[in-house]
């Protein structure tokens, strides 16, 4: 199907207000209320609007005093934390440009982005950060300041570009009062075509490339995420609470974060750490929660893992409530995700046994908007929450679009999609290769200095083509197949989507990784990494004693667990989609080791670099290393031999 699929824009001519105008008007209007909480010394502590404002106001001066004139980059180097949000607003209100760093991005990656960018000034948050950006700042040309959050190990540093946050808000003070209207005179410059923010891009294919977000971009994926209803129905409001955790330089987390802040008015949280989000969420107890599939499929595994623990007495009433859980995410599957009377009956059974303890132990018992996006999630896991009282909607979108292309909304749920386009958003499908093309006012400015590539993106017609390969579902929910470089070509000709395979097999809480091979090749093979916390435990239970990732992954039960594993997904595949033979990975995937993006994304080139005696191994017909020969899945004791293999292909 290549008809395209629109829904009406909203408020088109409706005039553009910046996220900074948001948050002041905000400060105006409820001063006092709080709009974001940080924890420190183990106590939430409260920041009102009016404390919100007054930090943007301060930090925009301060830029402005080291010399940031409107259109220079600022960037900023820290977890997630009220700081950064305080620099990405103050940043824009001065109508200069943020570009974010991920805290996992090595110097050379810091050095990259610096230099691509050039970053005048850079917001580091600690030692660690600092240490990257002076290793690195003779590449950096451009970059004349280095403003630090936090002096523990970096008071005593001596370098000229270096400034700690009081002294720069200092500075920022004094400029006010030498030019107190500097900010709204800025702000009433502000034009829809500013480039707010520069988003970088993955980069699994190559170096990352940034996404030049406007201000008029900014604010009509907004409109649609909270006004139009685009995630959060009924609409987010100030009565909303929200977690931080994600990285904020990534798209996703921008919008759930400090677009949503700005907007709708909600509280924000921020997580003490990636580590601590589990026990963040089971405190703060958010209404809206917006996870990617790694986060889902990780609290699922650690149901797993705590309940294989449990007493005999909890392990009864907890199959007890699954098998209630299961036949309740199997008919609001059917029903478009809508409760039947069978439902509402089951889970009023469960509730009070398991599902209320068990929500308010992960954190979601008062999440009414939960949602995932950033990559393929198995339709099992969004069963799972399902039926545990927890609705997860898929949506879908790109830096690129600003996070706006298509979601699944409630009651019109088709598992296995990414739902319907949003208001205001065109999709079609090209006719030649199927390749998602989204056009609407989100579509980003282009890539920062890259004409070729921004041409190679957008068309003439205003076209975004998104590189990924979908096709339509009744007509109107849209299914993504895989990305349009991943799709595998045997060498029998048959196309087949890796990233399916992969997600089912990753299904089991036992497996991290998979990554299907098969390009040119007769049939299809796996590299596997285990999830470690998980087979551990499954490992001590079993009183199998091993020492480190590599030991434990190699060991004879472990490979037949993810033998079974592999053997399960295989049947709900046709034999030409089965995977044949596996490796086990050696170690876990790393950013700084090249293996995976800052998003977590694998690389897949890098793979076959980093593992390629393994890959040679399993077409080479050898057993040199850890893995297993699936043969017995097509009911054979035998080995499979190389016409067998071909014919399969």
């Amino acid at each position: 199907m290549s008809a395209v699929m629109e829904r009406p824009a909203p408020g088109a001519d409706a005039a553009v207000r910046t996220i900074p105008s948001k948050i002041r008007d905000r400060a105006d209007a409820d001063p006092a209320r709080v709009c974001m909480r940080e924890k420190r010394f183990g106590i939430w502590q409260d920041i009102t609007w009016l404390d919100y404002w007054e930090h943007v106001e301060v930090v925009g001066h301060a830029l402005s005093d080291l010399g940031v004139e409107p259109g220079d980059r600022v960037a900023v180097h820290s977890e997630n934390r009220p700081e950064w949000l305080f620099a990405d607003v103050g940043t824009n209100a001065i109508r200069a440009i943020t570009m974010g760093l991920y805290p996992t991005n090595p110097a050379a990656e810091v050095s990259y982005l610096l230099r691509d960018s050039g970053s005048r000034v850079l917001i580091a948050e600690d030692q660690e950060q600092v240490d990257k950006a002076l290793e690195v700042e003779h590449d950096c040309p451009e970059l004349e300041w280095i403003v630090y959050l936090e002096p523990r190990g970096v008071r005593e540093y001596d370098h000229p570009k270096l400034i700690n946050w009081e002294t720069f808000l200092e500075r920022g003070r004094a400029h006010r009062e030498r030019h107190p209207d500097l900010i709204e005179r800025r702000m009433a410059d502000a034009e829809a075509g500013d480039v707010a923010t520069l988003i970088y891009t993955s980069g699994t294919t190559g170096p990352p490339k940034g996404a030049m977000l406007t201000a008029g971009n900014i604010a009509f994926a907004v409109n649609v995420l909270v006004r139009e209803g685009g995630i959060y129905s009924p609409p987010a409001g100030p009565d909303d609470v929200v977690l931080s955790y994600l990285p904020l330089c990534h798209v996703a987390e921008r919008a759930a974060t400090t677009w949503t802040n700005a907007e709708a008015g909600v509280t924000v949280h921020f997580a003490e750490s990636i580590e601590t989000v589990q026990p963040n969420l089971a405190e703060v107890q958010p209404t809206l929660f917006f996870a990617v599939p790694r986060i889902w499929e990780k609290m699922q595994a650690s149901i797993f893992i705590k309940m294989n623990a449990a007493s005999p007495m909890k392990k009864l009433v907890y199959r007890g409530g699954m098998a209630l859980a299961t036949r309740i995410g199997d008919d609001m599957v059917a029903n478009g995700g809508n409760h039947t009377v069978k439902t509402r009956v089951f889970y009023a059974l469960g509730y009070p046994f398991l599902f209320r303890a068990l929500r308010d132990r992960i954190g979601l018992r008062k999440v009414r908007a939960a949602s995932s996006g950033a990559a393929a999630i198995a339709p099992e896991v969004l069963k799972f929450f399902f039926g545990i009282g927890v609705p997860i909607y898929e949506i879908y979108g790109m830096t690129e679009n600003s996070a706006i292309a298509t979601v699944n909304k409630p009651g019109r749920v088709k598992l296995g999609t990414v739902g319907e386009p949003q208001p205001g958003c065109e999709v079609r499908l090209d006719e030649h290769t199927g390749e998602i093309l989204t056009r609407h006012p989100g579509t980003f400015a282009g890539y920062w200095n890259k004409p070729d590539k921004t041409a190679e993106t957008i068309d003439d017609d205003g076209w975004l083509h998104t590189g990924d390969v979908g096709e339509w579902v009744d007509g109107t929910h849209l299914k993504i197949v895989d990305r349009l470089k991943d799709i595998i070509i045997t060498a029998g000709g048959k196309n087949i989507s890796p990233s399916e395979i992969e997600n089912s097999i990753k299904t089991s809480p036992f497996v991290k990784e998979a990554v299907v091979i098969g390009d040119g090749q007769p049939y299809l093979t796996a590299l596997v990494g285990i999830e470690y916390e998980s087979v551990g435990d499954w490992a001590q239970r079993r009183k199998l004693p091993y020492t480190t990732y590599r030991d434990l992954s190699e060991k004879e039960e472990v490979l037949k667990l993810v033998q079974d594993v592999i053997k399960d997904a295989n049947e709900r595949f046709a034999r030409v989609e089965n995977v044949r033979k596996f490796r086990m990975m050696p170690k876990e995937l790393d950013h700084e080791d090249g293996e995976l993006t800052a998003t977590q994304k694998v690389k897949r080139a890098s793979m076959h670099e980093m593992f390629a005696h393994l890959v040679d191994d399993m077409y080479g017909n050898t057993t040199e290393y850890a893995g297993g020969d699936m043969s017995e899945v097509h009911g054979s004791a035998r080995p499979v031999t190389d016409d067998e293999d071909a014919e399969v292909a």
